[in-house]
């Protein structure tokens, strides 16, 4: 998986399903200080995807203080060579034009990727 570096940051493309609709998520900052994933609401409203009274409502603590989010489980997401099934995800209102979320190392770690810095992408670990 190539990544974009742009802004001092290294963006990739996921694709995500839920309820038999995809999307693709462009621009999601390729985190290893977030815990989690984080995806803009904004960017998977077109799919249907939003808060409901089943979702689990989550906070997150951070240098610019204190954020919420709403936690609900895919389909799948997937990235270059990896796909994750049943996965909870968490969706807030990011409040960034063109950066759609935080790729983070719970997806990351169970993907089993390695991040090459010097060749800007990440392969899959053998």
């Amino acid at each position: 998986m190539e990544f974009k570096y742009k802004y001092g940051l290294l963006l990739v493309d996921v694709s995500l399903i839920f309820k038999g609709k995809t999307i693709v998520i462009e621009n999601m900052v390729v985190d290893t200080g977030a815990a989690r994933t984080l995806i803009s609401q904004n960017a998977v409203e077109e799919i249907g995807l939003g808060v409901d009274l089943q979702d689990r409502i989550v906070t997150y603590y951070g240098v610019g203080g204190k954020e919420h989010a709403f936690r609900k489980r895919v389909e799948e997401i997937e990235g270059g060579e990896w796909m994750l099934s049943n996965m909870e995800l968490d969706f807030n209102d990011f409040g960034y034009d063109d950066i759609n979320g935080l790729l983070g190392l719970d997806l990351l770690m169970r993907a089993g990727y390695v991040i090459d810095l010097l060749q800007l992408k990440m392969t899959k670990s053998n």
